[in-house]
């Protein structure tokens, strides 16, 4: 900004800072070692009065850059929620005298500890910019849904009460999906006794007499490009036809594929015509029109059946499904009242390794088909013979013996694939395309893959979100529920995890909230989640640009392409803000007018070093604002103490740590650092997806820097921590300051 900066630092005496610390000292240390212009200190200044203070310096004195010393940046967010400032935190609440003893011997660590947060918060303010619009921006309320089975419908009237105009992109002729293909659908209400009948019908009428949703059938979206708030798609019929709509956000709700049964030669799948899946028995169930269910050899009226588990699912087995398809046991319960509700004289057995009914209503009815007279059998089946009745051979797991029966109806619970589309570039192995595999980073490679794209994305990591383990696409669904690595595009249904279709109806209606969210923040320029509300945006300065393509690559949101000279070219509306890019780059000339290089670097240099034959070391934690700061936070609460030699900085997420910070830190003294990132791997619960397995990957380089300085390898250390590891955080810490008093004091604190 062209105005001078001014920072008013603001120093809370509540909670008990007052009582445990020197106030006057602290806004000495403000005004002296901070270079504020104005200090003023209040005895409850999250309240009317210490609110209305820091205001009247904003409106009349010139304050832009404001310091507030209290409590932790994640509390009482609302009320100090100032428009034209830049805001900092001096957490001298849960940072301090929270988890400091209150004694008399320890109060000179503990005032030492608070001034050095001052410190910190001002060289942040010093080197932080009020974020501009990058002029990106633009409203679009228009949603697309890619799928139409239940949960695109669901979502596109969800979305369309809300005044949010919708278009439903249907690859067949006809909305509904899997579950159009149903005879009733699994009990969704109490008592969750009987199968109820399907709502597809009541679905499509509720689309079709909406004028807020424009369906297209038989059609496709054959390119995807732009960004939140300005998607561009190509929807294209049958006959190639192609017309070009601009949207806000997407859905994708394409739903699964039924597991190829052919695959299961052990079943005499293809070999038998009586062992059938569960979907062919739902056509077998509608063809009956509630009469009796007939098997398709020789028209003979079912009066035995047999239904075998996780056929082909939850084995490790090459070619199957590792994952449990979780609709599969409520499905076999339900098609077997078919058998029961028509004729009770039916035998059906259910043959089960675990059964699973999840939901509000599973138990219910698990036990409604008990008393039915459904016979449930915890077996392993090994075999289905060929024959004039086909002969199950399993093992009856509660009397340990092998057995076998026959039936005249077998039916196959093979569960589900995901139409997730493509993997993405990364997610390719040698084997499925040597290319792609062996491309070098930045180059552009076609991808080679059976599986037909869903989106078509014009992006150059691929034309699908990403994938997780077994093909759903990337979701977690703890942290950030619907949420890809593609920023405004989100996932529900069985294209994100297994599920029936009333879970697929409740999810898309979460998928919706989200993408009208998400084409709200667009249109203001602010951030998608986890830093929605950020209207910072990653800038570089092109004369140190190396054009290495760190960025590009490393960016786990599809943010950054290049231009025709290879400079880096950010999409402020697909970016996190995770500075990972940040982090990446080795010639440090990434940037957020917020969050940069700068505003951490300066911190950790503002530290007053003590020398050293003080004794009094100092540890340097940077912490993930997402899960590590949130657990200090909690473990302060709980009182739990740790070393009044720590000094945390809480950062965006360990993807965006810059090595300058270690190097800078050790050179200025500091003789331990601790990383708290979130965990990473397959089960990752890293905000930003990819920053913290990036962080462990580059911080396997720091060992060999601090081999080359003398220094022992135990003062840099790397730790993957929870939300809830509330004790573990404070115990990593004080581990740290008993490490550093063994193998004693950096040499670089001269």
């Amino acid at each position: 900004m062209a105005d001078e900066m001014k920072i008013g630092a603001y120093i809370c005496k509540g909670c008990g800072i007052g009582d445990r610390l020197n106030a006057d000292q602290l806004a000495s240390t403000a005004t002296r070692d901070g270079k504020a212009a104005i200090c003023q200190q209040h005895d409850f200044l999250c309240n009317e009065d210490g609110v209305k203070m820091i205001q009247a310096d904003i409106d009349n004195e010139g304050v832009n850059r404001v310091v507030i010393a209290a409590c932790s940046r994640r509390a009482k967010t609302e009320a100090f929620a100032f428009e034209n400032v830049t805001l900092h935190r001096a957490n001298l609440r849960e940072g301090v005298i929270w988890v400091r003893p209150d004694s008399d011997d320890q109060q000179e660590t503990t005032q030492e500890m608070a001034d050095d947060y001052i410190r910190m918060a001002c060289a942040e303010a010093k080197y932080s910019k009020i974020p501009e619009s990058s002029g990106q921006q633009g409203v679009n309320k228009n949603i697309l849904i890619v799928g139409g089975g239940v949960g695109g419908m669901t979502a596109a009237l969800e979305a369309s009460k809300a005044g949010y105009p919708c278009s439903i992109v249907e690859k067949t002729a006809t909305l509904g999906g899997a579950t159009a293909q149903l005879h009733k659908v699994i009990p969704t209400k109490a008592p969750f006794a009987d199968p109820q009948e399907n709502p597809v019908a009541a679905l499509v009428a509720a689309v079709e007499a909406d004028d807020n949703i424009t369906v297209y059938l038989n059609s496709r979206t054959t390119n995807i490009s732009g960004a939140p708030g300005r998607f561009a798609a190509d929807i294209s019929t049958e006959s190639g036809a192609t017309q070009t709509k601009e949207f806000g956000a997407i859905v994708q709700a394409s739903g699964f594929t039924p597991y190829d049964a052919n695959k299961l030669p052990e079943f005499a799948y293809g070999k038998n015509k009586d062992v059938v899946t569960q979907a062919e028995l739902e056509a077998l169930a509608i063809a009956a029109n509630g009469g009796a269910i007939k098997r398709p050899s020789d028209g003979k009226e079912v009066s035995s059946v047999v239904f075998v588990q996780c056929a082909g699912q939850r084995s490790k087995k090459e070619g199957h499904l590792e994952h449990c398809s979780g609709y599969c046991c409520s499905a076999s319960i339900k098609q077997a009242m078919y058998f029961k509700d028509q004729n009770p004289d039916v035998e059906t057995t259910i043959m089960y390794t675990d059964l699973r009914t999840p939901g509000a209503g599973g138990e219910n009815f698990y036990r409604s088909g008990q008393k039915k007279g459904v016979i449930f059998t915890k077996s392993v089946v090994s075999e289905v013979v060929d024959g004039a009745n086909p002969t199950v051979k399993f093992k009856d797991l509660i009397l340990n013996e092998e057995a076998e029966v026959e039936a005249d109806l077998v039916v196959l619970a093979t569960g589900m694939v995901p139409n997730s589309g493509q993997p993405t570039r990364a997610e390719l192995t040698i084997a499925e395309n040597e290319d792609a595999a062996s491309a070098k980073a930045g180059e552009e490679v076609e991808i080679r893959v059976d599986v037909e794209s869903i989106l078509n994305l014009d992006y150059r990591q691929g034309k699908d979100v990403p994938h997780m383990a077994n093909g759903f696409a990337d979701s977690h669904f703890i942290c950030f529920p619907y949420e890809t690595q593609r920023t405004g595009i989100y996932t529900a249904g069985p294209t994100r995890r297994p599920m029936d279709a009333k879970q697929a109806m409740d999810d898309a209606m979460g998928a919706a909230m989200r993408a009208i969210g998400e084409a709200e923040n667009a249109g203001l320029g602010r951030a998608a989640h986890p830093r929605s509300g950020d209207l910072s945006f990653p800038s570089f300065r092109k004369e140190g640009c190396t054009q290495c393509k760190r960025c590009t690559v490393e960016c786990p949101f599809g943010a950054i392409n290049e231009d025709e000279q290879g400079y880096p070219v950010y999409n402020e509306s697909r970016c996190r803000r995770c500075g990972t890019c940040m982090g990446a780059c080795p010639v440090r000339v990434i940037s957020f007018e917020n969050y940069s290089v700068d505003t951490v670097g300066q911190q950790l240099k503002a530290v007053d070093m003590p020398d050293e034959f003080s004794e009094k070391p100092r540890i340097l934690i940077l912490a993930c604002e997402n899960d590590a700061y949130p657990a200090l936070d909690m473990a302060a609460q709980n009182k739990l103490e740790y070393s009044a030699f720590a000094r945390i900085i809480p950062i965006r997420c360990l993807g965006s740590i810059s090595l300058s910070w270690i190097t800078d830190s050790m050179n200025s003294g500091f003789d331990g650092i601790i990383l708290m990132g979130c965990p990473s791997g397959d089960n990752y619960q890293c905000h930003f997806v990819k920053g913290s397995g990036t962080a462990q990957e580059r911080m396997g380089k720091v060992g060999d820097t601090l081999q080359s300085l003398s220094l022992e390898q135990e003062r840099v250390q790397t730790y993957e921590i929870s939300i809830t590891d509330i004790h573990k955080v404070p115990q990593i810490i004080n581990d740290m300051a008993t490490t550093i008093e063994q193998i004693g004091m950096s040499p670089f604190k001269f």
